[in-house]
């Protein structure tokens, strides 16, 4: 098959284009790189820099696709209540523009990365898809709209739609950045330097961690499942880890203790968020197979940062 991967070279993008390639499809690349890097990616992929919202640019790309994925999104949370016109403009503009253009150019089906963050707090211990959304941040919001705008565009001209909520994903090739960094490689990082652990509320406060690999499955499974069409389904592991087990598992996996600082005061946000897999079991024949410790295990080993 043929397929257009926008944001193909950030973390989640990148591991997608370059295990399609090693399936032995054809993999274009659309990334403005300013959060993914080209050197991650496969030599067999090809690479284009620019902006979802280039026409001539997306429409060149599109000849011939057989899918599109459309993961090109900024995804930082704290990020996103700072700078809210941002993360609308890339990741809810971004999102009609790619959708005019599949629609200009004749693409049957798109697969959306949308994000478990657009439920925000809810009482149930795992979320299901029925849900009324409850965004709690500007990119919560700025996904749940990019849904609606897949789902609506992709009615009104024939696409199949696809849109994946994706929970707590991490991995080797997850970047750190100095404001904002994601909970794992950050308390990976920290605990392996002997730097200290922020740990915001009493720690307890229960997420669900996928490992980037069982993502990329998901993904793949997206592309060619039958009868999913405008399906919203939710890719985690349904299993809940708090933050002081998290802490405790890294602490085994890397065999160093951690230097933890409580800050009462700060909100770790929702107290849960733990995906109900039950309908990417059914519709995408998917379960995660990689366990917490097994997923840290490797990235310990296959990241840079840490190896």
């Amino acid at each position: 098959m043929r397929f257009l991967i926008t944001g193909g070279a950030g973390f989640i993008g990148s591991t997608l284009a370059n295990n399609l390639v090693r399936r032995g499809h054809t993999v274009r690349v659309l990334d403005d790189l300013s959060a993914g890097d080209a050197g991650k990616l496969d030599p067999g992929v090809n690479f284009t820099r620019g902006d979802v919202e280039d026409k001539p640019k997306v429409w060149r790309l599109l000849n011939k696709v057989d899918c599109v994925y459309h993961l090109a999104a900024r995804v930082s949370v704290p990020e996103s209540v700072l700078y809210p016109r941002e993360y609308n403009k890339t990741n809810v503009s971004g999102t009609v523009a790619i959708m005019e253009a599949m629609r200009d150019a004749g693409i049957k089906r798109v697969v959306l990365a949308s994000s478990g963050a657009i439920y925000g707090g809810q009482t149930l211990g795992k979320v299901h898809e029925a849900l009324l959304p409850h965004p709690d941040s500007p990119y919560a919001a700025s996904k749940l709209a990019a849904e609606c705008y897949v789902q609506t565009i992709g009615e009104l001209w024939n696409i199949e739609t696809v849109s994946l909520r994706i929970f707590n994903c991490y991995g080797p090739g997850q970047s750190i950045p100095p404001t904002h960094p994601p909970v794992i490689p950050q308390f990976m990082r920290q605990i392996l330097e002997e730097g200290s652990l922020v740990v915001y509320g009493n720690g307890t406060q229960t997420r669900d961690f996928i490992y980037v690999d069982d993502v990329v499955e998901a993904l793949v499974a997206a592309a060619t499942a039958d009868g999913i069409s405008r399906q919203v389904i939710n890719i985690g592991t349904g299993i809940g880890t708090n933050i002081n087990q998290l802490i405790r598992c890294i602490e085994g996996v890397t065999h160093k203790k951690g230097k933890i600082v409580v800050s009462p005061s700060n909100s770790g946000g929702v107290s849960n968020l733990v995906a109900n897999t039950d309908k990417a079991q059914r519709l995408l024949d998917f379960k995660a197979k990689t366990s917490l410790e097994k997923g840290i295990a490797l990235l310990k080993a296959r990241d840079a940062h840490f190896v």
